[in-house]
């Protein structure tokens, strides 16, 4: 990865956009509050073919994107007249131009694991943009990884108000890019799935939302959403594999478009956690696929 060095802070006029320069040298209740790491214990390893096809496990993150080849770069999106979110641009090495899809992160803000799921999806050909949800309530280290105690603080403050709005302006800035086509999708884990599910409720124009492990919008929701949805699952996630069932018969009630996977064994978290038990990198290793499928389908990518 292309080591972001901060030279300067301008805002760009004609977008109102807060951008860091870099060069390249040689309040509402918290669902996954109390989640945790996820593992179940042990730690499984990937042999590197089978590793570079898919975002990288929490413990190797900071690792894969130190050496991803792809550029990355941090950008302040304003939302609104006086908030913003830090967010981290990765692009896919392609000659022509790719769709967008935001990567949400979970309740404990941004890390390095959300980056490198961004990065995996540049490598995919999407033009991978992961926003910091937390950002507005940090005093400083707006480009480093939120303590995981500070984060779980701070998601409070991001309400789905926010959130959908950051999610829109993230979009319109990302679609405005010179190497992005105008069609946007959301990926979000946990806390960031729900709002993945969330949003295509709010935003006619999302082409594509995947759910891994998050909950369902509330019933009455569900009747605005436009967007395809791919819901991904554990297993051994009971508390979330309840909501299924009535999910999925309101979409289909409605004629909305719901395809969902459960992985059995897998726990909640198992992207991030996939080094944490067999059970978790088998479900990786079968979701990340259906992600891709699913995300260049309804992107066009």
């Amino acid at each position: 990865m292309r080591i972001l060095t901060l030279v300067a802070v301008a805002v760009a006029g004609a977008g109102g956009y807060l951008v860091a320069q870099a060069r390249t040298p040689a309040a509402v209740p918290d669902e996954d509050a109390g989640h945790g790491d996820h593992a179940a214990g042990g730690t499984v390893v990937l042999d590197a073919q089978q590793a570079a096809s898919l975002p990288a496990a929490g413990s190797t993150a900071a690792q894969r994107l130190a050496a991803s080849p792809r550029h990355g770069e941090w950008v302040a999106i304003k939302v609104g007249a006086s908030d913003s979110v830090m967010t981290w641009v990765v692009y896919p090495e392609i000659s022509g131009k790719a769709p967008v899809v935001i990567a949400i992160h979970e309740n404990t803000g941004i890390n390095a694991w959300t980056r490198s799921v961004a990065d995996q999806l540049a490598a995919e050909g999407f033009i991978g943009i992961a926003p910091d949800m937390t950002t507005m309530g940090k005093t400083s280290g707006l480009m480093e990884d939120t303590p995981t105690d500070i984060g779980r603080q701070l998601i409070a403050r991001a309400t789905p108000e926010f959130v959908n709005a950051a999610l829109d302006a993230v979009a319109k800035y990302g679609m405005a890019l010179p190497a992005a086509q105008p069609k946007y999708g959301v990926i979000g884990f946990c806390w960031g799935g729900a709002r993945s599910f969330l949003h295509a409720t709010h935003a006619p124009g999302l082409a594509a939302s995947v759910v891994y492990y998050g909950s369902p919008p509330d019933a009455g929701q569900i009747a605005a959403i436009r967007a395809p949805v791919l819901g991904l699952y554990g297993g051994a996630d009971a508390r979330i594999n309840a909501t299924i069932p009535a999910t999925d018969s309101t979409m289909k009630a409605l004629g909305k478009s719901y395809e969902y996977h459960i992985f059995e064994g897998a726990g909640h978290g198992f992207l991030r956690a996939q080094d944490g038990s067999e059970a978790n990198a088998k479900a990786a290793q079968q979701a990340w696929p259906k992600t891709v499928s699913f995300l260049k389908a309804k992107l066009g990518a």
